[in-house]
């Protein structure tokens, strides 16, 4: 056997290592792309059972509400950021004003409306 051929196995070796290589590669990156969660793209749709709250209104327990409701209850005044609320998770009942996603309720829900003269 000449030295030549040698040379040319050993390269085919190589290049028949470097495509299983390659090829691992791209399998470990469509795993990965496959598994990555990004929100608001084609991923399925994961069912998130909706979010409950208890109201204390004119001294009295109230609820379960919905976020839809808090937001309803907030726009006729029936809660402001002094109203006791719990929500399963909490300890204690808290403050309107020391729960993010009350904030985001408020600053969500329109003013009412005041037709000018």
């Amino acid at each position: 056997m000449n030295e030549e051929s040698f040379f040319s196995i050993n390269r085919l070796v190589e290049f028949g290592m470097g495509i299983a290589v390659a090829q691992q590669m791209v399998k470990t990156m469509n795993d990965s792309i496959t598994n990555m969660h990004i929100p608001g793209t084609m991923n399925p749709m994961q069912h998130v059972s909706p979010q409950l709250y208890y109201v204390i209104i004119d001294g009295n327990q109230a609820g379960p509400f919905s976020e839809q409701e808090l937001s309803r209850l907030i726009a006729e005044k029936k809660i402001n950021k002094e109203t006791y609320i719990w929500k399963p998770g909490l300890s204690k009942w808290e403050l309107a004003e020391k729960l993010p996603e009350i904030l985001r309720l408020v600053a969500l829900t329109p003013p009412p409306f005041q037709q000018n003269p």
